[in-house]
């Protein structure tokens, strides 16, 4: 019987390896049924003492994951906001606690949450094709499942100002540059070289692994605790808007958004 509780996550274990398959075509997107399934995942296989190690990759070839889907924000209602919010900061915080080590196989576009979910693995290994980006602000949003922290943590600020304020996409072979995501690979290789790279872990104590990682995390969780709480708050903030309602209707109807300010 499978761990996840959705077709929406898809789990399969070997070699003290776990293999978390995003499963939402045609873009893999977030919603508020595989968000909870990744959660339980991880929860899961943080029991299974025989799993050491976490990849996570999307099903399909164009797309790691696109992130949210937006239609859950149509509305404009800041309830519903509110509620998706947490289950991307439950999910992907989980995630990043995970107690193994969890590498993300980007095999596709990492948009949006689709970024922010890679960000949340202790590491990335992009296919020469991928495109990974932060787009919220083109739609009235802002990235709320850690892009604003964690991204600033890997790449800088600078950057990460490029990527979020000012839209801006870069390849696999420039996030490798940056240090966003440590390793280019050939396109359909994702997953063999995380898979590979996780059966490494397997070699180590797990143990050891397990404290090592929580030392690592020590500094960074100081300062960033918070600033996942005020990303959230921030997020829902912006459902009082009309930009958020246009940006998000006006991606939904393929048509360019009419920004007011307010």
């Amino acid at each position: 019987m499978s761990i996840s509780p959705s077709e929406k996550i898809l789990v399969t274990v070997s070699d003290h390896v776990a293999t978390v398959s995003i499963n939402n075509p045609p873009a893999n997107t977030w919603d508020m049924e595989s968000l909870p399934a990744l959660k339980a995942v991880v929860e899961a296989l943080n029991q299974d003492r025989e799993v050491y190690a976490l990849v996570l990759t999307g099903v399909g070839e164009k797309f790691f994951s696109a992130g949210a889907d937006l239609n859950q924000f149509a509305s404009g209602d800041p309830q519903v906001a509110a509620d998706v919010g947490l289950a991307f900061g439950e999910a992907f915080e989980t995630l990043a606690d995970f107690r193994g080590v969890s590498i993300a196989a980007m095999n596709g576009y990492a948009m949006g949450g689709g970024l922010e979910v890679a960000l949340a693995c202790d590491i990335r290994i992009a296919e020469q094709q991928a495109i990974l980006a932060l787009p919220e602000a083109k739609v009235g949003l802002l990235p709320c499942a850690g892009g604003t922290q964690r991204l600033t943590q890997l790449v800088g600020e600078g950057w990460a100002k490029r990527m979020i304020l000012c839209g801006e996409r870069v390849s696999a072979e420039k996030a490798c540059a940056l240090g966003l995501v440590e390793e280019v690979v050939d396109t359909g290789a994702a997953l063999a070289a995380a898979t590979a790279l996780a059966q490494k872990v397997g070699e180590q104590s797990p143990s050891s692994v397990a404290a090592c990682k929580r030392l690592i995390h020590t500094a960074r969780d100081i300062t960033i605790s918070g600033g996942l709480v005020a990303e959230r708050d921030e997020f829902v903030g912006l459902f009082s808007t009309e930009d958020q309602r246009e940006g998000v209707n006006a991606f939904l109807e393929k048509r360019a958004p009419a920004w007011k300010n307010q």
